[in-house]
């Protein structure tokens, strides 16, 4: 092991084998802290090649369980996200895709810190379990065509153990660790083909365009190199996306979205990921992929798609034919504008923080949430607002808690004298022939 640190210290390439050893022997125990602490340092200032990148990929994937989805038929697309604020694309898109005969088994995780989690959302309908045997997951997949389980207690173990590390030394904002973080998960899952959406902005872990478009660059040359078919979105996460942030606001939100009713920002997004689902099943070329989307999400088939997974997952359906019937918070609090002007801009990690405050989100692991807390968004980033006026409605279970997640919000928020560009919702798409950039 210390040979191989000194040669990546030193700018050299790795071999397959070096890097197999370190991972097995990292899993194992048999390489301590210290040292894997040197190698990832070494990594982080050095970097990667494509080919290191993948190969160190496939060696994280192969560390634990690998998910064989071929029991199920047809052409499987798994979607993943690098997470956000009101990001609940993943239960539209799914049953959209699923709608239309593509299978989607999606492996997803909880919410920490400012970023909400797919399963915490999920959860938020009454009796659903995202807690599945892989048999039961698998006829879930194969019978209605899609279903959202939490990650298996072995999938990517040298991920588990090399992300704490990073956590603790400083070297998480490494593209190469990065991306073969969030890709040995993709391809342990399993799937015949991988969307990825890319977030970028204040609210994402990536906060510049340029960083974000590396990021995908370096995932979607991994899923290429291991033979998925990989497409990346680059999306903007400057401001939350929707107008809800929390577990049951958000569901509400999905179910309004796939009756063709959703704030037309979120809509905009899930039909473009959906359509790349579309398109990486083999349905056709993106656009014709993009008027079947759009046509899934305003007929109903979307949303009954969306009720039949719920169901097959153990949720009681009446809440999503009528979400008033989702759980009340216990308290309620209107923040209004200061001042006449534009919003100008919105920082959406405050927002997210907000959302944790309130108790929607966690700070640590296997914190209880509220899940009917959160927040609504009245004006969002580009709307006109005068004094006085509701910019968003918090929910939590106490004024008390209302009332001190009100001043975080308020330092969030920027109105201005001055109307705001205004921003694409998606930036670029990168795929294997290369980068096209949409603004």
């Amino acid at each position: 092991m210390y040979d191989i640190i000194a040669k990546k210290r030193d700018g050299g390439t790795l071999t397959q084998e070096e890097i197999q050893y370190f991972i097995t022997g990292y899993v194992n125990g048999d390489i301590p802290d210290y040292q894997a602490s040197a190698f990832l340092m070494a990594i982080y200032l050095r970097g990667m090649s494509a080919a290191e990148t993948a190969q160190l990929t496939l060696a994280m994937a192969h560390s634990g369980d690998m998910v064989d989805l071929s029991a199920i038929s047809g052409i499987k697309v798994d979607k993943h996200s690098t997470g956000g604020v009101g990001d609940k694309t993943t239960l539209i898109v799914a049953p959209v895709a699923a709608s239309l005969g593509v299978r989607v088994a999606k492996m997803s995780g909880r919410g920490l810190g400012h970023t909400g989690g797919t399963i915490d959302k999920l959860e938020s309908i009454p009796g659903l379990s995202t807690a599945l045997s892989q048999k039961r997951f698998f006829e879930i997949v194969q019978e209605v065509g899609c279903c959202v389980v939490g990650q298996t207690g072995n999938l990517v173990p040298a991920d588990k153990k090399m992300y704490a590390l990073r956590d603790v030394t400083a070297t998480v904002s490494s593209i190469p660790l990065i991306a073969s973080s969030i890709m040995s998960k993709k391809i342990a899952a399993g799937a015949d083909r991988i969307l990825l959406d890319v977030k970028t902005g204040s609210g994402a872990f990536m906060k510049t365009k340029e960083d974000s478009i590396r990021l995908a660059e370096a995932m979607v040359q991994i899923g290429e190199h291991v033979g998925r078919r990989t497409v990346a979105l680059i999306t903007d996460m400057d401001r939350p996306l929707g107008r809800c942030i929390g577990n049951a606001l958000e569901i509400k939100e999905v179910c309004q979205t796939l009756h063709g009713e959703g704030p037309d920002d979120l809509t905009t997004v899930c039909q473009e990921l959906a359509a790349n689902m579309l398109y990486l099943a083999g349905k056709g070329e993106p656009d014709v992929c993009r008027k079947m989307a759009r046509e899934q999400m305003s007929n109903g088939a979307g949303f009954r798609k969306f009720e039949e997974m719920a169901a097959a997952q153990g949720g009681d359906i009446s809440v999503l034919e009528n979400p008033d019937r989702f759980p009340k918070a216990g308290a309620s609090y209107t923040v209004a504008a200061e001042q006449d002007g534009w919003m100008t801009a919105m920082d959406t990690e405050k927002c997210g923080i907000t959302a944790v405050e309130l108790g929607a989100g966690r700070e640590k692991k296997g914190e209880a949430i509220d899940h009917s807390a959160g927040i609504v968004l009245q004006k969002k980033t580009g709307d006109r607002v005068q004094r006085g006026e509701p910019i968003a409605v918090l929910y939590a279970a106490t004024d008390e808690k209302c009332r001190a997640a009100a001043e975080l919000f308020r330092s969030a928020v920027v109105i201005s004298s001055q109307k705001p560009t205004a921003v694409p919702l998606i930036h670029a798409r990168v795929t294997a022939d290369g980068v096209e950039k949409f603004a």
